[in-house]
């Protein structure tokens, strides 16, 4: 049985960039990977990067028009260049690895056997190792809503299956009102489906701020995306050559859509079933995910989890973040944690894209006594006129008190590149003013920091 000095279970982006720190201090390393399709992780090959491919070439597809048998064609390549992307991707990121001398990737479901040993079963049948330290990095899957008639229903859809589709579906169907919901729904209507969205709570995106979640809807419906809010689905019925949704809503019972696919985009939970973690005492939380604490150790001081199967915000650059705190514990002094990386940013992409960083104006006014907020209409931006996209609102949260930042809300264009600028100022405690000062060049879509701040009241 071959020992290493640490394993990793899962070459996902904490996985692998925690893989080449420790083969570059000198450590054997095995990374495990059971699909030879995930080699780079979630975001590479079914994530962030495919989606945003085909997100830039259903831009174009809006602009360019044309009947549904045009739009399915530039659907058609718009899958064939995400396909070349992930590859291409894909084989880099394995041979980053694999031509590293200090470390073996093993391709095969992995299981604990004991506190330091794993059991890979591979192509060839089990193998046995042990390792002085164990990360987990699995990941997260899919959750599928037990609703009569989803479940194998065979025009039903995860997000990473509807990638793969090679004919644009006329009438999609998206069951789930989250940013996976949301991103196919914008994506889907400018390739030119029919897009509904289907959501059982009665907040269209409650966890944002209140006028940006009505301009981003106002935005939606404009583009002839249908919003079901309230929606209780109670079956999903097979037609001739289509899929019937049966749901209720407060205003109707018994609605039925028509959808020639569905994307249940109900959620994601951590990757935790097959790892037999009680052969090693590794505990969950109540939510099933893996227990972790500052340092991302979990019940055993040996064994660590990185991203998406803690339980945490799930996304690639936290996962990055995960694998600098573990390195920091296996190679450092402990200095970074959890607790201490700062603001986190995310964006949603919309067209226009949505980001945010830090709190909305409901929850700054439960916090603060003295609140001041800035809006910026995106028309008011020469770039977003220049780039002909002037929808959307700009939306800033200051500490009256300190003139501190709180909180970003940008609906707009490039917004996810303009959100950075305002985390790195939260992160160094810079006033509102540091921003609304600043030199930016023009046009661009960083220069609204100046008459967004200006704006303040």
């Amino acid at each position: 049985m071959k020992r290493y000095d640490a394993a990793i279970i899962g070459f996902g982006k904490g996985g692998k960039t925690l893989a080449a720190k420790l083969a570059a201090e000198g450590k054997s390393v095995a990374v495990i990977e059971k699909s030879k399709r995930m080699y780079g992780g979630t975001c590479i090959n079914v994530g962030c990067i495919p989606s945003k491919s085909l997100f830039h070439s259903a831009g174009s597809s809006a602009l360019a028009g044309g009947g549904f048998q045009e739009k399915t064609k530039r659907y058609e390549m718009a899958v064939a260049q995400r396909e070349r992307l992930t590859t291409m991707l894909r084989e880099k990121n394995y041979k980053k690895l694999a031509d590293n001398p200090n470390i073996s990737v093993l391709d095969g479901e992995t299981s604990f056997l004991s506190e330091h040993r794993l059991s890979v079963l591979t192509e060839n049948g089990a193998e046995e190792i042990e390792a002085d330290v164990i990360c987990i990095n699995t990941g997260a899957s899919p959750f599928i809503p037990p609703v009569p008639g989803l479940k194998d229903n065979p025009r039903v859809y995860t997000s990473a299956q509807l990638m793969e589709l090679r004919e644009l579906p006329r009438r999609l169907a998206i069951i789930g009102g989250g940013y996976i919901g949301m991103e196919f729904a914008s994506m889907y209507a400018n390739f030119g489906s029919q897009v509904s969205v289907i959501q059982d709570g009665g907040d269209f995106l409650p966890r944002e701020d209140e006028e940006i979640a009505a301009e981003v809807k106002k935005s939606l419906e404009a583009r002839g995306v249908e919003i079901f809010l309230s929606a209780k689905i109670k079956a999903v019925k097979e037609k001739n050559g289509y899929s019937e949704i049966v749901f209720d809503t407060p205003e109707q019972e018994d609605m039925r859509l028509p959808a020639n696919a569905i994307l249940a985009a109900t959620g994601r939970r951590p990757e935790t079933e097959r790892l037999r973690l009680e052969k090693a005492g590794v505990e969950l939380t109540a939510r099933g995910a893996i227990k972790t604490d500052a340092h991302l150790r979990t019940t055993l001081p040996h064994i660590f989890a990185m991203g998406d199967v803690t339980g945490g915000l799930q996304f690639t650059y936290i996962s990055l973040d995960d694998s600098r705190i573990v390195a920091s514990a296996l190679l450092g002094t402990e200095e970074r944690t959890t607790e201490n990386r700062g603001a986190v940013p995310y964006s949603v992409f919309l067209d226009p894209p949505f980001s945010r960083v830090g709190l909305t104006e409901k929850e700054a006014r439960a916090k603060y006594a003295n609140v001041k907020i800035a809006r910026l209409p995106a028309a008011a931006i020469p770039k977003a006129q220049v780039l002909q996209k002037p929808v959307g609102l700009l939306k800033a949260v200051i500490d009256g008190d300190t003139d501190l930042i709180l909180g970003a809300h940008l609906f707009c264009e490039e917004s996810h590149e303009v959100i950075n600028l305002i985390k790195l100022a939260m992160d160094a405690h810079l006033p509102y003013t540091a921003l609304r000062d600043a030199i930016y060049t023009h046009p661009t879509m960083s220069e609204a920091l100046n008459d967004l701040f200006a704006a303040l009241v």
